[in-house]
């Protein structure tokens, strides 16, 4: 089993984690910011240090890439990619929107097995970054921006139970009334819940360049009306 450094900065949120064998040995966040600047370099340097005071070797890096604050997202992708780089070991990108989803999967067995998920993450006014995932995280719907009113999630909402959770969600509450929605607080994108996502990536050999590799800003789209789908711009 590997030994991966975490970096998660695309909230509010700064994290940072070790996992060795499945398990979380190191963990540091700050939940005051955004303090990404001031905070990453240092959690990261005390993840190293535990690690090589354990005489832990480091086999990858995996970093949350978003979609997400710019900001953050590039802080935390240069971090990770100047530790992939300097130790010589694999870059591994974690989509942030099924990051969202993992703590639910983890901790929550009162969620039903058709249940979809709906991580939104805040953009500004009634906008989001969101995603739709059945409870094996298939993607039944790719990340975008949405603009959220009562019927931009109409279709998944008349299937059946769809959870909405993540930063962007609180905001979406009072729009979206329909019977089937339920509404999970205080979900937050955390280094420490990474592994699964960045295990599996590992382990399907899809690693990133650390040369080119770039976070996913949704840069290429623009957030439209319900039902209209989103164009390049």
């Amino acid at each position: 089993m590997a030994c991966i450094l975490h970096i998660e900065t695309s909230t509010k949120v700064c994290s940072v984690a070790v996992t060795e064998d499945a398990h979380v040995i190191f963990e540091q966040a700050d939940t005051e910011g955004p303090n990404h600047a001031t905070r990453c370099g240092v959690f990261v340097d005390e993840a190293l240090s535990f690690a090589e005071s354990h005489a832990i070797p480091l086999d990858a890096v995996a970093v949350s890439e978003g979609p997400g604050s710019y900001t953050g997202l590039r802080i935390g992708v240069s971090m990770a990619k100047g530790v992939a780089y300097g130790r010589g070991v694999p870059l591994v990108a974690v989509p942030t929107l099924e990051l969202l989803c993992v703590p639910l999967l983890l901790y929550r067995d009162d969620i039903p097995d058709e249940a979809l998920f709906v991580p939104m993450i805040d953009a500004r006014r009634m906008e989001v970054y969101a995603a739709v995932y059945d409870r094996a995280l298939k993607p039944l719907r790719e990340p975008a921006a949405d603009i959220v009113d009562a019927v931009t999630y109409a279709q998944w909402l008349d299937r059946g139970p769809v959870y909405f959770f993540g930063d962007g969600a609180a905001k979406c509450k009072s729009v979206i009334t329909h019977h089937n929605a339920h509404f999970i607080d205080d979900v937050v994108p955390l280094a420490k819940h990474m592994y699964p996502l960045a295990a599996r990536a590992l382990s399907r050999g899809e690693t990133a360049d650390v040369a080119y590799f770039e976070p996913f800003y949704l840069k290429d789209f623009v957030a439209t009306k319900p039902k209209d789908l989103l164009k390049s711009l």
